[in-house]
């Protein structure tokens, strides 16, 4: 081992040391007991590159040649060159040009007018948007911990919106799911997380539970006598009364 590693330590040090000697020799044919070892330590020290994998995003629909959306509803916009008019197109946009179209097309599907801009509608169709792309910025990126706060966030104030449009106007909540394409969950009746404490201490009350009813049962037992005699005495009573003529 000791010699594998000094020959090791000769081998790639040669070539700063010695000069030409060592790199003539592998060239020439006589390095063969050093070249192995050039080519191992070259192995290790070569970088390893991943593959990017192609994940489909909800802005693929968006087509090419589509303006911005600062510059759509200028009059002047038909008259300008091709190479303009490309600048200014989705095709040389940024992400967040993207997200400002894609973000308009899913309010105007649930919007209630063409002034609506603040409704329980309008902000689930952009919290929709914004955790969409959350969601394929994790994919690539899954140990981005901030953007994920973000995005568990904007998913419960969705949950929160939808909610409230479920118990208030009810056909409002399935349209706005339905055109968004949304699958709402219930949320469960009672959650809790379970403890080693909170066990412990139901047991505990459950104990103390048993032992206050079998220290009051004495006590019940005396007053449903009690009560058994005082009904029986009433319905003597009234025997009594039916019995007798007036």
């Amino acid at each position: 081992m000791l010699a594998l590693r000094t020959a090791l330590g000769r081998c790639l040090a040669g070539p700063a040391r010695g000069g030409a000697a060592v790199l003539g020799s592998a060239r020439g044919g006589d390095g063969a007991a050093c070249s192995p070892f050039i080519q191992t330590a070259r192995c290790y020290a070569r970088p390893v590159r991943r593959k990017r994998k192609d994940i489909p995003s909800h802005l693929d629909d968006l087509p090419p040649t589509m303006l911005k959306k600062d510059y759509a509803n200028v009059p002047i916009i038909d008259s300008v060159d091709d190479v303009v008019r490309r600048l200014l197109s989705l095709e040389m946009a940024s992400q967040k040009e993207k997200m400002k179209i894609k973000t308009q097309q899913l309010v105007e599907k649930v919007r209630r007018s063409p002034n609506d801009n603040g409704s329980f509608e309008v902000q689930v169709a952009a919290l929709t948007a914004k955790i969409r792309t959350y969601e394929e910025h994790l994919q690539r990126h899954p140990k981005d911990k901030n953007n994920r706060r973000r995005m568990l966030m904007a998913i419960d104030r969705r949950k929160k919106l939808l909610a409230y449009l479920r118990r208030v106007r009810y056909d409002t909540f399935e349209n706005t799911c339905k055109q968004l394409n949304i699958q709402y969950t219930l949320p469960p009746l009672y959650s809790r997380r379970v403890t080693k404490r909170w066990v412990v201490k139901k047991a505990f009350c459950l104990k103390v539970f048993q032992e206050v009813r079998k220290l009051k049962a004495p006590e019940r037992l005396k007053q449903r006598r009690e009560w058994q005699a005082r009904a029986r005495a009433a319905e003597e009573k009234q025997a009594q009364c039916e019995g007798t003529p007036v």
